[in-house]
């Protein structure tokens, strides 16, 4: 289970992230990028965090580290900020939180230059969880002591948001044209010989494992929080195989 921690002080607001995620410190001493339950799309974006954060750590991209985070109302009393001050106090018990790597740089793909293994490797994993928010407009990855580390999976299995309809949306091609690595002619197809196979039944129960089950709660449509689990798993699981053959490619073209 993802460890558990507890926030001990607000520092600021990450005005850059469109939910206003905030910088704090908990009680390990660690400092970490909160994600609140009482922003945007709730719970279910914290959820796509954690089965896309964790499901990318398994196969091997990197990925900050994520935690819980306990999170008492109390700390928005004194922000001055009154749209901070009601997600703060909104936003009580269990949050996410991802690591803040100090001294992390935005990427830029004009400034960096990425190898089309690696593009591919990132492009297939885009697909997989149909993440549309990592384009050359908002990256979403960052460079750190010289690798490139994949950050904020919010936009990502858009099927969650209408169960009914999930096997027909997870169905779909996956969109590359604006992707962020599409200049660096991504090699999908290799990517998915090497991934596709890493990605089973067991791996993703693992990684559904990891959700909180106060954020799977009283889900229209499921009896117990571990069905909901096994609906998050089995897109993933049908993607896994076909998808890279459903890529629409970018300018410069994906392999």
């Amino acid at each position: 289970m993802l460890k558990e921690v507890l926030a001990t002080r607000y520092i600021t607001p990450l005005r850059e992230g469109g939910s206003l995620p905030g910088l704090v410190e908990a009680d390990d001493l660690g400092s970490y990028v909160l994600k609140f339950t009482g922003a945007g799309q709730g719970r279910k974006t914290l959820v796509a965090e954690v089965v896309c954060g964790e499901l990318a750590r398994r196969l091997g991209f990197r990925v900050p580290r994520l935690v819980t985070v306990g999170l008492d109302p109390v700390l928005g009393l004194g922000e001055p900020d009154p749209e901070v001050q009601d997600l703060l106090k909104s936003s009580g018990g269990t949050n996410l939180g991802m690591e803040f790597l100090s001294g992390a740089l935005g990427f830029d793909p004009l400034a960096f230059d990425v190898r089309p293994e690696e593009a591919g490797r990132i492009v297939w994993f885009d697909a997989l969880v149909n993440n549309v928010d990592r384009s050359w407009r908002n990256p979403n990855l960052l460079r750190w002591r010289g690798e490139t580390w994949l950050i904020d999976h919010g936009a990502t299995m858009i099927w969650h948001h209408n169960w009914p309809g999930a096997e027909t949306s997870a169905a779909r091609p996956y969109d590359a044209a604006d992707h962020a690595l599409a200049r660096f002619a991504p090699d999908v197809r290799a990517a998915a010989a090497a991934l596709a196979p890493l990605v089973t039944e067991e791996l993703l129960a693992e990684v559904t494992a990891e959700i909180p089950e106060v954020w799977l709660r009283d889900e229209p449509g499921f009896a117990t929080p571990d069905d909901l689990r096994r609906a998050y798993a089995r897109p993933l699981l049908a993607r896994a195989a076909t998808i890279h053959e459903r890529v629409a490619a970018g300018t410069e073209g994906t392999r």
